[in-house]
């Protein structure tokens, strides 16, 4: 049995001579042990860079700016709209509503929404990017300032006005569903509601950020086109989930004097 062991070990020492890289050491409970510059090599990337310690942050350009300029405000504002409408979209998602996959489907989709004609439910088809991944198509768009962006900047950052259209297609199709609007809503008629009322009037201040950078010709005029068609179709989603939910809608009621 012992030459059986010996031999086995003069085996596995040749095999480890023809190595091409020793093999890492072993703890006395058969464990391999990592050196600290191999265990310093797998660590995961840090996420903090401390670039922007010192009050400054970089556009996609290269272009070192204060984050307090209006460029890291637009983008503030736009990544605030994204994490409203998420929380809004997890809210409607409990309740079962199809059109979360407009909001955060991470892939190319179709949805359905039931529409009555002549009595019979229809399913239409509309096809269309989940709004989530196309703020983060505005974010880039942002921020590469036209007036410093070179050519190939801006062709990998354009901003089409498909998305507004598909937007548009889509608040038609949930608006007629929708009883008449006969009064000023008041954020209410559930969670899922209340949310994408919130998310429409932070989708309002982002509009408001981006304007002033289009009107200085730093982004694409669709930018600011299609946050203002986004926050049109937020309220008729609130609307709708409302609807759906049977949730009463609070209107305003002008107090007596």
């Amino acid at each position: 049995m012992w030459r059986r062991a010996a031999a086995a070990g003069r085996a596995l020492r040749g095999m480890a001579g023809r190595a091409a890289s020793p093999a890492p050491p072993v703890s006395p409970h058969g464990l391999c042990l990592r050196s600290p510059e191999r265990a310093a090599a797998e660590r995961a990337p840090r996420i903090y860079t401390r670039t922007g310690d010192s009050g400054f942050s970089s556009t996609f350009t290269g272009e070192r700016r204060p984050k307090g300029d209006r460029i890291f405000e637009a983008l503030g504002a736009t990544d605030e709209l994204s994490s409203a409408i998420g929380l809004a979209g997890e809210f409607s998602s409990e309740k079962g509503h199809t059109f979360v996959d407009q909001l955060h489907k991470s892939s190319r989709f179709e949805t359905g929404t039931q529409t009555k004609h002549e009595g019979t439910a229809v399913t239409q088809v509309l096809p269309g990017q989940p709004v989530q991944c196309m703020l983060q198509d505005v974010g880039s768009n942002l921020a590469t300032p036209l007036s410093s962006a070179r050519e190939a900047h801006r062709k990998r950052t354009s901003f089409s006005e498909k998305p507004v259209l598909e937007l548009e297609q889509w608040i038609d199709s949930y608006s007629e569903q929708l009883p008449p609007l006969r009064a000023f809503i008041l954020p209410s008629g559930g969670r899922s509601s209340a949310a994408l009322h919130f998310s429409r009037a932070v989708c309002r201040r982002a509009e408001r950020c981006v304007v002033p950078l289009v009107q200085a010709g730093e982004a694409d005029p669709n930018v600011a086109k299609y946050l203002n068609r986004l926050s049109d179709y937020l309220f008729v989603l609130a609307r709708y989930a409302a609807m759906k939910e049977g949730k009463e809608e609070k209107i305003y009621i002008k107090p007596e004097p």
